[in-house]
């Protein structure tokens, strides 16, 4: 932490800019997120689950996994958990 009085650009001074309005460049967007059917409430970034190859295709639709374990699972009743994404 520094000393200085100047503050920082994350608004710890006072007399600092306000955020309102502006965008926040490290913030995903909501369609960049699916929740894992397999353990539901899990929210996973669907780039990395693509690039870690947790996904499956099912009946028209992409499924992304939180885990390597989620992936099996789903392969055992993929209708089940396609029904409890819906």
């Amino acid at each position: 932490m520094s000393d200085s009085t100047m503050g920082s650009c994350c608004g710890h001074n006072p007399g600092a800019v306000a955020a309102e309005g502006r965008k926040d460049l490290l913030a995903r967007s909501a369609d960049e997120y699916a929740e894992c059917p397999v353990m539901v409430g899990s929210a996973v970034v669907k780039a990395d689950a693509e690039a870690a190859g947790l996904f499956r295709d099912y009946d028209g639709n992409r499924y992304y996994f939180c885990c390597a374990g989620c992936g099996p699972a789903f392969d055992a009743d993929p209708a089940r958990y396609a029904t409890a994404a819906v």
